[in-house]
């Protein structure tokens, strides 16, 4: 996150310029606490997905690539590289809220698409991966 960024605004700027996508932020499904030493927390929003755009920065600068999943794909592909992030979307595949265990949030759809990027707080400098 940018300094004095809220987390819905860093959501909406990192998957515009990591993945060249623009959308309308919906609800925030859940915050999950990933280190509670370095009080790291990740932000799981959903967002409507409004443009895809052809070329964006990263994709030019870089060469970054998009890709679409469908949820057990996302999860099989997370759990090889970022098994953190496989919990938190088997959590919300489940229909559990990841912030106190609930069942708030409606389950997510295998036949739903996603895309999967993460903003994260920290009382350090922020990062964002």
């Amino acid at each position: 996150m940018e300094p004095e960024e809220e987390p819905g605004g860093a959501a909406v700027r990192e998957v515009y310029e990591e993945a060249g996508v623009k959308g309308k932020l919906g609800r925030l499904l859940g915050i999950f606490e990933q280190n509670q030493d370095r009080k790291h927390r990740t932000y799981v929003y959903v967002l409507t997905v409004t443009e895809v755009l052809e070329d964006w920065e990263d994709s030019v600068s870089i060469g970054r690539k998009r890709e679409w999943f469908k949820v057990e794909d996302a999860l099989k592909v997370l759990q090889c590289h970022k098994p953190v992030h496989a919990e938190y979307l088997e959590k919300l595949k489940l229909g559990c809220s990841p912030t106190n265990g609930n069942s708030v949030v409606p389950p997510i759809s295998d036949n739903t698409s996603l895309y999967v990027t993460s903003a994260q707080t920290s009382s350090l400098p922020s990062s964002v991966r």
